[in-house]
């Protein structure tokens, strides 16, 4: 799949990725561009001026330099300057990236133009699946683009709701009394490839009780207008969401536009031709490492720590306590699709926290769950190695899905 080594600079096919500025978008781009990088592609790896400075304060000035044919840019995000260490307000950083980040971001775009022979022109756009201004600057620069949903797919279904919710004057909630006298437990089976939902399963901006709620409208409007993409890319693989999946290709994207499965992307990593080596200095941390927990962690016996992360999802065993986001529907999929977690409710206590780990760590039902993980995590493996449909996606991606873009290159 990779290019030749004989190619020059500027016959490289040129990608240019822009993720939501947040750290859980970052990572997966991050995995993506040094896939891509390592096939032969010149990387533009597009921050916010905001993250761009984070990058700076927790991994130095070497963080941004990249390589000859691996350069980090910034637009700015619209919103005050800020040097606080973490993601800017997210209602402020949603209306921004929808209302004022396409003007900076064609500006760019033209900065790279200007820039050739020095670099090979802008052959295709990746953007996040909630930067959709991505597709239209795509439209107007003539170039191929890819959505990347760096969510659950289950997740995008979820958002794919919104405007039926509104719709059906299920959105907003009435008022706060129907957040905790069983309206949010009422079934949603009108809903295609997700059985067994319930509202409070949806997104949690669902369950806004204000109207104008900024996020549940941007994310609204977000999951819809990824649909204009030519491709979708999902850090998934196909068994561990495949009704979700198929609905997806049946009644949102069918084809000949097309869904790219490749997770999950860290294991793809590990499992295709190493990155090359200068690449591996490249990091997307917007936090400071502290590795020393690597060494405590060694000197415990398996299967005993408890690991509390936000927001992770992965194939191993959880307790799911969702808060923000998709993590409702994500939660709901792990204990009862999955079969890889246990949840706890939102008012819970310190007697079923210690009851949920308990059952986890010991008990029969943490048992079946931690088999069930080990039987995704094998099937993981499997979808990432060379006879696998991610390792196989990614091929096609790259040849088919933007490659193709090099014949018709940034005027």
């Amino acid at each position: 799949m990779g290019c030749s080594t004989a190619e020059t600079q500027q016959q490289k096919p040129h990608a240019v990725l822009l993720p939501f500025p947040a750290q859980g978008h970052v990572n997966p781009f991050m995995q993506l561009a040094k896939l891509l990088h390592s096939e032969g592609f010149h990387i533009t790896f597009v921050n916010t001026e905001h993250n761009h400075r984070r990058l700076v304060r927790t991994r130095g000035p070497e963080a941004v330099k990249g390589l000859p044919d691996f350069q980090f840019e910034a637009i700015p995000d619209g919103l005050p300057q800020s040097d606080k260490d973490a993601t800017q307000d997210p209602p402020a950083l949603c209306y921004a990236a929808q209302n004022y980040c396409l003007q900076p971001f064609m500006e760019l775009m033209e900065k790279l133009r200007s820039s050739t022979p020095q670099l090979p022109p802008v052959t295709c756009i990746v953007s996040d699946g909630i930067m959709t201004f991505g597709i239209e600057a795509a439209e107007l620069l003539r170039v191929q683009h890819a959505s990347f949903w760096t969510a659950s797919a289950c997740g995008l279904v979820g958002y794919l709701q919104f405007d039926e919710l509104v719709a059906r004057g299920i959105f907003p909630i009435k008022g706060e009394a129907n957040l905790s006298d069983g309206t949010l437990d009422s079934p949603l089976d009108w809903i295609q490839g997700m059985s067994n939902i319930r509202l409070k399963d949806l997104p949690s901006f669902a369950t806004s009780t204000d109207a104008e709620d900024v996020i549940f409208h941007f994310l609204r409007i977000e999951a819809r207008s990824c649909l204009k993409s030519s491709a979708i890319i999902f850090n998934t693989f196909d068994e561990f969401e495949e009704q979700t999946l198929a609905t997806i290709r049946k009644d949102y994207f069918p084809f000949p536009r097309h869904i790219y499965t490749i997770g999950p992307l860290h294991l793809l990593g590990h499992e295709m031709a190493a990155p090359r080596a200068e690449s591996k200095t490249i990091g997307s941390n917007l936090w400071k490492e502290d590795p020393k927990c690597m060494e405590w962690l060694d000197q415990r016996e398996q299967g005993s720590v408890v690991y509390v992360n936000y927001g992770s999802v992965t194939v191993i065993p959880v307790i799911c306590w969702p808060f923000f986001a998709e993590q409702q529907t994500n939660c709901r999929y792990a204990c009862s699709e999955w079969g890889i977690g246990l949840e706890v409710s939102a008012d819970v206590k310190r007697k079923e926290v210690a009851d949920v780990i308990e059952e986890m760590m010991s008990g029969e039902t943490g048992k079946v769950v931690k088999h069930k993980a080990v039987e995704w995590k094998k099937q993981a493996k499997e979808s990432v190695g060379v006879e696998g449909l991610s390792f196989s996606n990614f091929g096609r991606f790259v040849q088919g899905g933007i490659l193709v873009c090099y014949i018709v290159p940034m005027l």
